[in-house]
């Protein structure tokens, strides 16, 4: 297997965010001039026709935000942003505390009350599995087409009073591990399972996400949403600041550690960035509910329906935040655009 790109040190000397985030210049390896054309472009409606209107941008370079720019009007510095499916790797680092409680073996079968009938060839699927997006599931991820889209149809028809119920039901196409098939229905069935192993319903999963990941980090202003089974909407649904987005990324780039606290085992976030057998056909790579090398070289990633993206870099111990609207119909693929866009601001920080 080939080694993880290493992480950057903690020392003495490294910086963390309080309530408020040091900010700084740019640093002396940027491209000032190129990032400040980037971000005029983006920023301008001259941008829209291409890629779309961008709200928010933030970049954090060892700890300090040495650029930022919002939209204005209802995209400020306060706002809240959506998070789309970087919720997704919320959801992944929430199962990481209960991973590393005991309560969760990602190497053992998922107990879904819907695969308990001897012989059911879905027994087999694991936690592993499903945070790999390779449970073997059928499921149809389309934003645009309701006609063909389970993702629509769980979100927002037959599926939304109990999401998880409504992606285990579906039947197995394929043997676990085998085909990567990127799925809003595998998070939340596992967003379904911690609600059962945390307790509490709706409110006691919202408690279990501010004491353990929100509030050590700082993040004071956030909005999950939930199914009418009260279930995180975990693949989808937490509204928070483009800068708390950055705390969470922040959190990965440092191995899971804040401060002089270990949030998460460092093994966790190294389970996040390392690909599984089955990956993507485009090219793209593939962790557990993260996304990688799409911004950068060993590099990870949240990523978000219409270009809102948290992209981490190691070896420059950067991140960028992006929130925006950029739609992907076909005649107009704007997000691809974006991602362009964001590709060519991390190339101004050598």
């Amino acid at each position: 297997m080939t080694a993880l790109p290493a992480l950057p040190a903690i020392g003495p000397d490294t910086v963390w965010p309080d309530r408020a985030w040091d900010r700084a210049h740019l640093p002396a390896f940027a491209d000032g001039e190129t990032l400040g054309r980037l971000l005029a472009h983006a920023f301008s409606p001259d941008s829209h026709a291409a890629m779309g209107e961008t709200h928010a941008f933030l970049a954090i370079h060892k700890g300090r935000i040495v650029a930022e720019r919002y939209l204005g009007g209802a995209f400020t510095a306060d706002s809240t942003y959506p998070s789309w499916s970087m919720a997704k790797s919320i959801t992944q680092l929430l199962t990481g505390f209960l991973a590393a409680e005991g309560k969760v073996d990602i190497a053992a079968p998922f107990d879904a009350p819907e695969w308990r009938e001897p012989g059911d060839p879905r027994a087999a699927i694991t936690w592993t599995h499903l945070l790999r997006m390779a449970s073997g599931l059928e499921f149809r991820e389309d934003y645009i087409d309701g006609a063909v889209s389970d993702t629509i149809e769980m979100l927002f028809a037959s599926g939304k009073d109990d999401m998880g119920a409504y992606a285990a039901a579906k039947p197995l196409v394929a043997p676990p591990d085998t085909l990567f098939n990127y799925a809003s229905g595998t998070t939340n069935i596992i967003a379904r399972a911690l609600k059962g192993l945390i307790g509490g319903g709706e409110a006691g999963m919202k408690a279990f996400m501010d004491a353990r990941l929100f509030a050590p980090l700082g993040i004071e202003k956030t909005i999950p949403k939930f199914d009418g089974s009260g279930t995180f909407i975990g693949s989808s649904y937490c509204f928070m600041r483009a800068e708390d987005f950055a705390r969470l990324g922040l959190l990965a780039l440092r191995g899971g550690r804040w401060r002089d606290q270990q949030i998460l085992p460092a093994s966790w976030i190294d389970f996040a960035r390392t690909p599984g057998p089955a990956q993507p056909e485009d090219g793209r790579g593939y962790g557990a509910q993260w996304w990688l090398n799409m911004f950068s070289p060993g590099g990870f990633s949240m990523n978000g329906y219409e270009g809102q993206w948290v992209a981490c870099c190691p070896h420059r111990d950067l991140i960028l935040v992006r929130h925006g609207k950029s739609t992907n119909e076909a005649a107009a693929l704007r997000q691809d655009a974006a991602r362009d866009w964001l590709i060519a601001a991390m190339a101004a920080f050598r």
